[in-house]
């Protein structure tokens, strides 16, 4: 059974529905650097659900930070080099992306994340709300149109912060497994009079998800704090 959710940077929202995305900091326009941005970063937001934590890198600290991590890294250069400084268990035939390469040829160098509507607001950091309001746009409510890549966004009214997302990962990068899946970070904790807590990583199924006991985190079309599937700025397709 899956504990309860919560998650420190992940800060009342759209509700998701047949608007235009808005401008990003990135886009992708060929279809294979599109494929291949999502293969990279499901695969990354799987491979830091197999680490200990203890030995996640520093960036990966909450919700947020897993998905600004895994969007960034799956821009880099994947050669061994970079695999082995990640710990990464082996290098996926995922393609690559041929238009950008992080930092060294992307528009705004590590700023990768727009912080807000005006042209030129980026920011390497960007907490959940703004990755959701900035850097993403609604794609449906009903979870069953999830894609590989999407990500889901939560709203807990009353919370120290409640905005939390995760990623949607469909069938298993690692395993023989078809799922569907989807990774998220808790977030840090400080239960009442214990040490703080990291937090971790997490690939629940969606059915687990749907079954959730808490009922606020069901992804449900019925659910108020289910805000929706989103798709990242940078893979909107443009015509």
């Amino acid at each position: 059974m899956l504990a309860a959710l919560g998650c420190a940077a992940c800060r009342r929202a759209p509700q998701p529905g047949a608007a235009s995305a808005p401008a990003s900091a990135l886009f992708l326009d060929d279809p294979g650097d599109r494929r291949a941005f999502t293969s990279w970063f499901t695969f990354l937001a799987e491979a830091m659900y197999a680490r200990e934590t203890a030995a996640l890198p520093r960036a990966v600290n909450d919700c947020a930070g897993l998905l600004r991590f895994c969007f960034a890294e799956a821009l880099r250069r994947h050669d061994i080099p970079w695999a082995r400084s990640l710990a990464l268990p082996f290098l996926p035939p995922a393609g690559r992306v041929k238009r950008f390469e992080y930092p060294r040829s992307t528009p705004h160098g590590p700023r990768l994340f727009r912080t807000s509507a005006a042209h030129g607001d980026v920011a390497e950091f960007a907490d959940a709300q703004t990755l959701m309001r900035h850097n993403a746009h609604p794609r449906t409510r009903d979870i069953q149109q999830a894609e590989p890549g999407d990500l889901l966004f939560y709203e807990q009214l009353g919370a120290r912060s409640p905005y939390h997302c995760m990623v949607f990962l469909g069938p298993s990068r690692m395993e023989d497994d078809r799922g569907p899946f989807a990774v998220y970070h808790t977030g840090p904790s400080r239960p009442p009079g214990a040490p703080a807590e990291p937090g971790e990583v997490r690939r629940p199924t969606v059915a687990q998800l749907l079954q959730h006991p808490a009922p606020e985190w069901r992804p449900l079309e019925g659910n108020p704090n289910f805000l929706g599937v989103f798709r990242w700025n940078l893979l909107e397709e443009t015509t």
